[in-house]
């Protein structure tokens, strides 16, 4: 199977998890636009979870060679919420047993950023949880 019949089959495995793709684009980076089903002011971090599962059972299934992907979430076409990544290397070492589940899900969602989130002064966003005053919750996991 080569890497284009291989990218094909990524939109209907994610659709397969409930994930609503409106674009994907092989590759490395692998650009994937999907619509939220929740769309509040945050990205759903079960929703995250849900896609990144659909890489890592094709992954195992040796029927997707992981790279990076890059991920935006719209609340509807055009209409962006939020964006977060995933390296390949974090599939890797998760799939090699190198890192867990949990520490996989973590780097994943450190990369996640917000539409509605004020940049700070050096151009990076600003931690939500910090700037609400609010404890970010620890029982969210990708």
């Amino acid at each position: 199977m080569t890497g284009d019949e291989r990218t094909t089959e990524v939109e209907p495995t994610l659709r397969s998890y409930g994930i609503s793709v409106e674009a994907v684009e092989g590759g490395d980076p692998l650009d994937l636009t999907y619509m939220t089903a929740f769309p509040g002011r945050e990205v759903h971090h079960g929703e995250i979870g849900r896609a990144l599962n659909a890489l890592l059972d094709r992954a195992e299934a040796d029927a997707w060679d992981p790279v990076r992907v890059e991920a935006t979430v719209v609340r509807s076409p055009g209409d962006v919420l939020g964006t977060w990544h995933a390296k390949a290397t974090w599939f890797e070492a998760l799939l090699s047993y190198e890192i867990s589940e949990t520490e996989f899900s973590t780097r994943v969602l450190e990369t996640l950023t917000h539409a509605d989130e004020p940049a700070d002064a050096d151009g990076s966003v600003a931690d939500r949880s910090a700037a609400d005053g609010e404890p970010a919750d620890a029982g969210d996991e990708a």
